[in-house]
């Protein structure tokens, strides 16, 4: 029999976890982790991470694997998702991967272009030049080496910028010319859910959630990690935030409502990608087993 990899996905705050545990469980297999920040330890509130319990329920590979200070990409997460699954394949037909970080999901689905490994010294050296002459230089050195991948980056997103300078410099010839777009051919089936609901639902699931993680500790942890601030994993939603408090350039009630509309806008973010995808089947929370109703009977 085919082997199968269902995705559960969808915006944040709609309720994949339980979703998710609920699937595997019928199933009796693992689930895998697909969202960027859960894979690391210490900031389990900000990032929703599955609690102890659901933890215990169902086995889960990729949450809280690697330290903040660790670097961890979408290519790394396909080489060792791949790498896993052929173990989990032996004990039964079905896996699990849950999560709604977008370009993790896709490195699995899709796979990601082969890109050169960049050095620390080609790393240091683009940080050195965004510390010493800002983003604005960088963005005019991705103009000169990369002039169609320049034209449709978005040029105040620092990450993007700084990563497609590396990649030009390492490997010396311009980024979009490695970026293939092509899907690579998996060995194994992959049927993927998008959970939604009403917007108006969805909206008020994320508010009711950040006030929860604010009763469960959020200012706390975030306190823990501060001296951190600086790491790309602490760059999220939440910490942003509670970090503008420390600083004193937000009060704690604007900094709880920003935490709000800011998830709120990165759930659009989300479901506008997931409406690119035509293999993608769209159901509520509560429908994941009428949509898979053919698997486990």
């Amino acid at each position: 029999m085919t082997k199968t990899l269902i995705v559960i996905t969808g915006p944040t705050g709609v309720g994949k976890t339980a979703a998710a545990i609920q699937l595997a469980q019928r199933l009796h297999c693992d689930i895998i982790n697909a969202d960027s920040r859960q894979i690391y330890r210490g900031i389990p509130i900000c990032t929703a991470a599955p609690t102890p319990e659901e933890l215990a329920a169902i086995k889960h590979h990729f949450v809280a694997f690697k330290d903040l200070e660790e670097s961890y990409s979408a290519a790394q997460f396909e080489t060792d998702v791949l790498a896993l699954l052929p173990s989990l394949w032996q004990q039964g037909d079905y896996v699990v991967m849950c999560g709604g970080s977008m370009l993790y999901v896709d490195a699995v689905c899709r796979g990601i272009d082969s890109l050169p490994d960049i050095t620390a010294e080609t790393r240091t050296a683009v940080k050195e030049k965004l510390a010493r002459e800002g983003l604005e230089s960088l963005v005019e050195e991705l103009e000169r080496l990369d002039p169609q991948y320049a034209a449709t980056v978005d040029r105040h997103n620092t990450k993007r910028v700084c990563h497609a300078v590396e990649i030009c410099r390492q490997a010396g010839v311009p980024y979009s010319s490695l970026r293939t777009g092509n899907a690579k051919q998996r060995d194994f089936d992959i049927i993927k859910l998008a959970l939604n609901v009403e917007r108006d639902e969805l909206f008020d699931r994320i508010n009711r959630r950040v006030d929860r993680m604010i009763e469960a500790g959020l200012e706390q942890e975030a306190r823990s990690v501060y001296h951190l601030r600086h790491l790309n994993a602490l760059n999220t939603v939440g910490m942003k935030e509670m970090f503008a408090m420390f600083d004193g350039t937000m009060d704690r009630q604007t900094a709880i409502a920003r935490m709000k509309k800011n998830t709120r806008v990165y759930a659009k973010k989300q479901l506008t990608w997931y409406r690119r995808d035509p293999d993608i089947t769209w159901v509520t929370p509560d429908k994941v087993n009428d949509a898979l109703g053919f698997i486990g009977s």
